[in-house]
């Protein structure tokens, strides 16, 4: 088992590879190369991650609104159950 530390160390050196790659994928392109716009041109590519991003977004909207219903019903249905067991000991 390795020690803390070098986890941390480890997941530090991963976590700004990524972050690396990200920046290094958005980043704007030189002029000449934005004309072209063929399926292996880096502008069609980030056009295909911005629709990516757009419909990612939204997927993530939905999941969080379902998270808030069913907190929200978890919450009801908790708040039920203890007035139940209320009643039940007060009777």
């Amino acid at each position: 088992m390795r020690p803390w530390k070098s986890k941390l160390v480890f997941l530090l050196i991963i976590y700004f590879a990524g972050f690396a790659t990200a920046i290094y994928t958005l980043a704007p392109t030189p002029e000449s190369q934005a004309c072209q716009l063929s399926e292996k041109s880096l502008v069609y590519s980030a056009l295909k991650s911005d629709k990516f991003a757009k419909s990612f977004n939204q997927g993530m909207h939905k999941c969080i609104d379902f998270g808030k219903q069913a907190a929200r019903h978890a919450g009801e249905f908790i708040n039920q159950k203890l007035k139940d067991k209320q009643l039940q000991s007060d009777g």
